[in-house]
């Protein structure tokens, strides 16, 4: 009896060392947990950033969710579930699904001129350069500005600040299009008046075309941009936490903001730089930037996207409309790409990057072909891996941007890479 009592003691004891059943066919299962949260700690005890959270989903289920660090390092405010951070750029995302419902309910074509329904586009110049007084040379562009330029980034809008000595530097200072003060219909507006860098299709280059994607929403349906997007997005979705302005009771969850300097050091922001724009109303509501959102809520956004635009009784696109957002529509024809390149064997849909081709070397992002992603200013970032039905969504609050977290935790997810044996 107590021999068999013994046998019994141990087989169990070697049964729940082992994968659980429900492990078995999972990309994340125990091992990779392990492995995920060896990285995260590894990046928190080095002290690259105060804090981190991560979570991913596969097939419908919760396979990961850790966080290290701090939120607030120096309040001693640990990094959760209930930590909400600035999102940036994975605003975009939530604006293009805004815009492709209207797309849905038949208001534009891609390919239509942007200037058919915002005529503040309709007299764009693009800049070729200076004459020998230093005036600025302009061109008729050889095509129009279309929809479908302002979902890839391919429309030649300035994006950034140029020379302030110089004809156009001025000009674009003077014209001050982003400024917060401007309603999304006075950017428009001020941003028609700017000539375009380039003409339109002939390079990727990132910059305000997601704002004026806000602006058109607005323009199309009638409604605030932050009011459509409430009713059409967050609110189907129950991303009851991702906002543009901060409650009064949801400020104790907002995480700092941290720099890197030389020699790793973190410092952090001041608050009144990093909240400056979500402690208040603002007259702008970009579609570029400017959202909030805790890691559950922009998970049930990115769950949306790999259910084919359905979730949890609501449905916000049609499976043909994300299967579209998630294609490639630059064309190889272009070459010049800013910095597109370096987020991997990539192209573009309506914006997200969507992967093309396997990694190139172990140097690159890891990922399947057919994921699309997007990521943010400070170095947020989430994925959709339709392959495999993964979702994953990383916070940080940390400038520079950093792509190395983004390659650690790519890695972590489904193994390093190894480069195939040659034939």
């Amino acid at each position: 009896m107590r021999h068999t009592l013994l046998t019994l003691f141990i087989a169990l004891f070697i049964f729940s060392c082992q994968p659980k059943n429900d492990d078995k066919g999972f990309i994340v299962n125990n091992i990779t947990r392990a492995r995920i949260d060896s990285t995260l700690k590894s990046i928190v005890d080095g002290g690259s950033i105060a804090g981190v959270s991560a979570l991913v989903f596969e097939k419908d289920k919760e396979v990961y969710f850790n966080s290290y660090g701090y939120a607030d390092r120096e309040a001693k405010v640990p990094m959760d579930r209930n930590t909400i951070v600035r999102i940036f750029s994975m605003t975009k995302p939530v604006t293009g699904v805004a815009l492709m419902k209207l797309y849905e309910d038949g208001k534009f074509q891609l390919d239509d001129p942007l200037s058919k329904y915002a005529p503040e586009f309709a007299n764009l110049k693009v800049f070729k350069g200076y004459d020998a007084k230093g005036k600025m040379i302009l061109e008729e562009p050889h095509r129009l500005v279309t929809i479908r330029d302002i979902t890839r980034h391919t429309a030649g809008f300035v994006n950034n600040q140029p020379d302030t000595t110089t004809e156009l530097g001025k000009l674009v200072k003077k014209t001050d299009a982003g400024n917060f003060e401007n309603t999304l219909e006075q950017m428009a507006k001020k941003l028609g008046s700017l000539p375009l860098m380039f003409h339109p299709g002939a390079q990727w280059a990132y910059g305000p075309s997601v704002d004026v994607q806000a602006f058109l929403v607005e323009r199309l349906s009638g409604k605030p941009f932050d009011q459509y997007v409430k009713e059409n997005i967050l609110d189907p979705l129950k991303m009851n936490t991702t906002h543009y302005v901060i409650a009064g009771n949801d400020k104790k969850n907002f995480a700092a903001v941290y720099r890197k300097t030389k020699g790793d050091t973190l410092v952090r922001m001041p608050d009144a730089d990093a909240n400056k724009f979500n402690f208040k109303k603002w007259p702008l509501t970009p579609g570029g930037f400017g959202l909030t959102s805790t890691v559950d809520d922009y998970m049930r956004f990115a769950r949306m996207l790999v259910k084919k635009g359905s979730f949890d009784g609501a449905t916000i696109l049609k499976p043909e409309t994300v299967t579209l957002m998630s294609t490639n529509h630059l064309a190889d024809s272009v070459k010049e790409r800013m910095w597109l390149p370096s987020k991997g064997e990539v192209g573009f849909g309506i914006d997200f990057a969507v992967r093309i081709y396997p990694p190139a070397s172990a140097e690159g992002n890891n990922g399947v072909v057919g994921e699309f992603f997007w990521d943010g200013a400070a170095s947020t970032l989430f994925w959709v891996d339709p392959v495999n039905e993964l979702t994953a969504v990383l916070f940080v609050q940390i400038f520079p941007f950093d792509r190395s977290l983004h390659k650690k935790f790519r890695d972590a997810v489904y193994g390093v890479y190894k480069q195939p044996a040659s034939k």
